[in-house]
């Protein structure tokens, strides 16, 4: 039951990693995010709110 009160959090990239360190780029990649104006969605749990708040400058966050 605990499952199923699981949350979805949409997850886009909003601006490009050029300039992104190499573990952003790894953290970003790891997510799902490839491309610019992507989007992604994950369950929400620590681990994905640990990742996001590596690369909060670069995405935009969504709950649905």
């Amino acid at each position: 039951m605990a499952e199923a009160t699981k949350k979805k959090l949409s997850i886009k990239l909003v601006r490009g990693y050029v300039k992104a360190s190499k573990h952003q780029r790894k953290v970003l990649e790891s997510l799902g995010l490839r491309k610019s104006k992507q989007t992604v969605q994950h369950d929400d749990g620590p681990t994905i709110l640990g990742m996001i708040n590596k690369v909060s400058h670069l995405v935009e966050v969504k709950e649905n």
